[in-house]
């Protein structure tokens, strides 16, 4: 993936977070390719015919930045893995709009070959986000590998980067965390009645 030199959007970050809202602006077209590149990951695991584009979700990201305190990223890799959260933000409340009209039939989306188990699976993304924030509470850093895996799409070795961790770091905790998701999902963990099914 290419990207502008990271001194530039640190320096950006900096300011932004010293609130100089002209540093977001100046800071999107440095690494709009990289959130285009995570949007487009992210929506390939979403269910067929979802009617937003990888462009819709990068511009609801800017939006949701523009009107929220700045996010405390430290450099390029940070603001990607916090983007990749944000987007995931976005496409649970997507899930939930959508879910209030027609319940859980339009909120599923496909599990990439890594939160799969042998056969490939469906999951309510509600239901995957809630035991997420579970995850979260028990092992952060787990929680933020399964985020930038699934909703970002990102690599192992781009995860590792991105974390700071090394890549078989990223492998044990994925495989760890996979265990414990596809557990808590079948068991409707937090309440979901949505539960894992086959194809």
């Amino acid at each position: 993936m290419d990207q502008a030199p990271s001194q530039p959007v640190t320096e950006l970050l900096v300011k932004w977070r010293a609130g100089d809202p002209k540093a977001l602006e100046a800071l999107m077209p440095l690494v709009y390719k990289e959130l285009r590149a995570i949007a487009h990951r992210c929506l390939r695991q979403e269910r067929f015919g979802h009617t937003l584009q990888s462009a819709a979700l990068v511009h609801e990201a800017y939006l949701r930045l523009v009107d929220r305190e700045p996010l405390d990223a430290q450099n390029r890799a940070h603001f990607a893995a916090m983007s990749a959260r944000l987007m995931r933000e976005i496409l649970v409340d997507y899930a939930r709009a959508r879910g209030a009209a027609k319940r859980g039939a339009d909120c599923r989306v496909e599990l990439d070959e890594a939160l799969a188990t042998p056969k490939k699976q469906a999951v309510d993304v509600l239901a995957l986000d809630d035991v997420l924030n579970d995850l979260e509470v028990m092992d952060e850093q787990q929680s933020r590998i399964v985020e930038l895996r699934f909703f970002g799409g990102l690599t192992i070795e781009e995860t590792a980067s991105m974390l700071q961790i090394s890549p078989a770091t990223v492998k044990r905790d994925w495989s760890v965390a996979k265990a414990w998701l596809s557990r808590a999902m079948k068991k409707g963990s937090s309440g979901n009645t949505a539960a894992v099914e086959k194809d």
